[in-house]
């Protein structure tokens, strides 16, 4: 489509290197300070890549095209009006999972995995003009056990978009490999590709305002554990209606994934827990990645304005799988 086209679009994550990337008075620059990476659009933040003090990386805030943070502010800052201070693990926008060779990588405690950064990431930078511009970066990660032991590794290539029309998207593309034998991507819901929304995006709540529906036409809670293409979130915050799609690639394992999307905010694509979906017995949907074997997973969280249909999401969805 036309907006893809000609989108602008930067990747996070310029490694080693202090100061900002682009041009002082361009769209989209990069600034960085040690772990932490922000990336700003017209000269305000879009968002931060978090290396270190959580469990995993993360990206917080997110603001989407009106404005807004699209995502909940706890536990990283105070929680906002209507914030429930529940599931300390849902920071902001992550990827991991639940069960991983049987650690929980999922949740937080000293009983849990880690993910952690690994080496000096690389980063390519195109220049950035008014029509369009890209980066790729890649940045490596190990998943530790309790213990310390590295369970496997992950190279992540995170890339960020401002189209002409204002709206915002995030792909992810994360490569799991057996770098150190043979790991089982276990089957349960907690998991994997997930994002903690901005209150009023929440279906119930003292402040919820949200819609929901997926590719098959599914809406609200019936999102739940259907396998869909995409799901789309949107509600009116602060005088504008804007919304969250998350899209599962074509070429993803198990495609159309699960979705373990939650009333509360939590959405989540999940391949791995079919016996939490479907009930078809325990451990139908382990994924065992044998030694020196890798698994790639593709997604996009797109920021948009308007509901699913002004948002043009199944339209929007079609361009990006191609």
């Amino acid at each position: 489509m036309r907006s893809i086209a000609v989108s602008l679009v930067v990747v996070l994550f310029v490694a080693a290197t202090a100061g900002t990337a682009g041009a002082a008075d361009g769209p989209v620059q990069v600034k960085t300070e040690g772990q932490r990476v922000t990336v700003l659009f017209g000269g305000k933040v879009f968002t931060e890549f978090h290396g270190e003090g959580q469990t995993k990386p993360i990206l917080y805030p997110i603001i989407g095209p009106t404005g807004v943070n699209m995502v909940r502010n706890w536990p990283i800052k105070e929680a906002a009006e209507g914030e429930a201070k529940d599931h300390p693990h849902h920071t902001s926008l992550w990827y991991t999972h639940g069960a991983v060779n049987g650690i929980d990588f999922w949740a937080v405690g000293e009983s849990k995995g880690k993910i952690v950064a690994v080496g000096k990431p690389e980063a390519t930078v195109s220049p950035v003009s008014d029509r369009a511009g890209f980066a790729v970066v890649k940045s490596a990660h190990e998943w530790r056990g309790p213990d310390g032991k590295v369970v496997l590794t992950d190279d992540q290539t995170i890339t960020f978009h401002l189209f002409i029309n204002g709206d915002r998207a995030i792909d992810y593309e994360v490569t799991l490999k057996a770098s150190h034998g043979d790991v089982v991507f276990g089957d349960t819901k907690e998991g994997s590709m997930g994002i903690r929304t901005n209150p009023a995006l929440r279906l119930k709540g003292t402040v919820a305002k949200g819609q929901a529906v997926n590719s098959e036409g599914a809406e609200g809670t019936a999102l739940w554990g259907k396998r869909a293409k995409w799901v789309d979130y949107w509600a009116p915050i602060e005088g504008s209606t804007v919304g969250v799609a998350i899209m599962d690639h074509p070429k993803n394992p198990r495609y159309p994934t699960h979705w373990h999307a939650r009333e509360y905010g939590l959405i989540a694509a999940n391949p791995f827990g079919i016996n939490d979906f479907e009930k078809k017995g325990k451990g139908a949907g382990d994924m065992v990645i044998k030694k020196g074997e890798k698994v790639t997973f593709k997604y996009r969280f797109l920021f948009h304005k308007g509901d699913v249909k002004e948002g043009r999401i199944a339209e929007q969805f079609e361009a990006w799988a191609k």
